[in-house]
């Protein structure tokens, strides 16, 4: 109804266009918007307001004259101008019940929308690295890039989902160092295990599925390994750095090539199996895990430096290859090749949103975490180098979920191998709760995870509020059914006039903001409003349930508010299914 008003409102402007009392090159900026209070109407306008300057008179003057020219719409049943010139405005019954027929008629289509108009759209999230599990920090961004992905597709765009996986980094090597060590410590060589490489158990398990491959293929002496390396960062005047780097390189040495290639893989393919596995299981699924390694072999890295050299944004300095990301408003230029002749993270980077950019997507989204804060610039400045524009990039930036278990904080740290997995967490209050308590608050909200409320089935846990809601629904039918009745769907849809108590009015307006809230979410990049908004649309239910009765013998009354039941059960479900959320039957 939100769009139909506004039509009408636009067409308002050019009639007074027309008569000179707004200029011709005049085109406001108005809005309208749901009233937070039923007492002032069902829509707002501030379309006088934005308006009365280029007309030369009072607000409420405008005002007037644009609610004159709306008396004979048929939507809308009253109006008045509040305040220093808004417009209020009640609807007509007609059209506010009519939102409960399209609810049924539509069913799991309900609340979907053109507004995307299938431009194809990249939605790249998690990403993490490949060196362990996804722990709890993770799910956050796996839950909202889903139900983001889910949002955007709803309201009508092409989606592509995205892992990018940093499969040719430093890191990568310091793990294949790390399960080779354990390698050896299950071959009975003695090792004293680095800094800075990666712990816990998951290594060990790699390392033993290595020894059940390669059995003692891989196994050198201690001395072998150990001799003439740099101190470890836990020795005076030793230096974590230099250890674990030699280390990598005298791991290179001895295994050779094939073999340090071969380790290097198997250590990947385990912990990326891993992580497709647990994602898949969280209901996260992917069009394509896009490897890092594969820009090198193709040469698109090489590429897009060589296209930045063209056009004169790469100088060199010390040895190093430098892009001119200054001159796009980031804070000092970047490194995008070292002066090993190693190329950077970030030149990966460029080449990786080059091929975006190549493949045909007309909008950009990077869900990252909020230590990512200082890459944005970067990436943009260097997208802008390349001829693209910017404002196609967009970097929602999601913070760590906050475990706590017993009212103490969970530590996290994948190097030392202290932390929560995102799987122990979903084993613990089940995917459901994980997925709805991630995107609860706003992704660039602070979160603290309450493991008691998310295992509560009480009304205080608002994702068992919401699905109770829709199995009570689900219940109401069958009692309907047990006191012999049938529900009548036509006759319901044609006695929906008789659908006026407070509670209903309230119900049937809550349904009729859903397909708005949808193009609005999906306009913020908010999935996060799906569940508040469907917290509220279970509290009127709930209400409208304690208030009235719905199983009576009034044929007309009663068909009707099943359908208004049967509509509301349509809109909870399909929310949910936004946020990657059961909506089961019975609980």
């Amino acid at each position: 109804m939100i769009d139909e008003l506004k039509q009408k409102l636009a067409e308002v402007v050019i009639s007074l266009q027309q008569s000179a009392i707004l200029p011709e090159d005049f085109s406001p900026r108005f809005t309208v918007e749901r009233t937070r209070d039923p007492a002032h109407g069902d829509l707002a306008t501030n379309l006088a307001l934005v308006s009365a300057k280029q007309a030369g008179k009072p607000p409420r003057d405008v005002a007037t004259l644009i609610a004159e020219q709306l008396r004979d719409v048929d939507f809308i049943k009253e109006m008045n101008i509040a305040g220093p010139g808004f417009i209020n405005f009640f609807l007509s019954e007609g059209s506010t019940t009519a939102i409960i027929k399209t609810a049924l008629e539509q069913e799991d289509a309900f609340g979907s929308t053109d507004l995307g108009q299938q431009q194809k759209v990249i939605v790249e999230f998690v990403s993490a690295n490949p060196t362990g599990p996804l722990h709890v920090g993770h799910g956050r961004g796996a839950a909202y890039g889903a139900s983001l992905s889910n949002l955007l597709r709803t309201a009508g765009w092409d989606v592509h989902r995205e892992y990018y996986v940093n499969d040719a980094g430093r890191q990568m090597h310091i793990l294949t160092t790390s399960i080779w060590l354990r390698y050896l410590e299950q071959n009975q060589i003695a090792i004293t295990f680095p800094t800075n490489g990666y712990r816990g158990d998951y290594i060990i398990d790699i390392a033993k599925q290595l020894v059940a491959e390669y059995g003692a293929e891989l196994v050198h002496s201690t001395d072998e390994v150990f001799a003439d390396l740099p101190a470890d960062g836990d020795v005076e005047g030793g230096d974590k750095e230099l250890h674990i780097d030699a280390l990598i390189e005298r791991a290179k040495s001895l295994l050779g090539n094939t073999h340090y290639q071969a380790l290097f893989q198997f250590g990947l393919v385990a912990i990326r199996d891993e992580m497709k596995e647990d994602l898949c299981e969280f209901g996260v699924e992917f069009e394509r895990w896009y490897s890092e390694q594969s820009l090198l072999d193709s040469g698109a890295i090489q590429d897009s430096i060589e296209r930045l050299q063209a056009a004169d944004y790469i100088y060199e300095d010390k040895g190093a290859l430098w892009f001119k990301s200054t001159e796009f408003g980031d804070d000092k230029d970047r490194v995008v090749v070292r002066d090993n002749g190693q190329t950077t993270y970030f030149a990966s980077d460029i080449a990786y949103h080059m091929d975006k950019l190549d493949r045909g997507f007309t909008k950009i989204i990077n869900i990252f975490g909020a230590d990512h804060h200082g890459y944005v610039a970067r990436v943009k400045a260097s997208m802008q180098a390349l001829g693209a524009d910017p404002s196609q990039l967009h970097v929602p930036l999601v913070q760590f979920a906050i475990l706590y278990r017993g009212g103490e904080k969970v530590q996290m740290s994948t190097r030392s191998g202290s932390f929560v997995t995102l799987r122990e967490l979903r084993e613990e209050v089940g995917n459901d709760a994980c997925r709805f308590f991630y995107v609860m608050r706003k992704a660039e909200q602070h979160m603290d995870f309450d493991l008691d409320l998310a295992k509560s089935q009480s009304n205080e846990n608002p994702m068992y509020y919401i699905q109770y809601a829709h199995a009570r629904i689900a219940s109401l039918f069958r009692r309907l059914s047990d006191a012999g009745y049938t529900w009548d769907k036509e006759l319901g849809l044609a006695s929906l006039g008789k659908l006026t108590t407070d509670h209903e009015i309230a119900l049937i307006k809550r349904i009729s903001a859903y397909p708005d809230l949808i193009k609005s979410a999906a306009k913020q990049l908010e999935p996060h409003s799906i569940a508040h908004y469907l917290r509220d649309l279970a509290n009127e239910f709930h209400s409208y349930y304690n208030a009235q009765k719905l199983i009576l013998d009034d044929n007309d009354v009663r068909n009707a508010r099943f359908c208004l039941a049967k509509a509301t059960q349509q809109t909870l479900m399909n929310g949910l299914a936004i946020l990657g959320v059961s909506a089961p039957e019975e609980m």
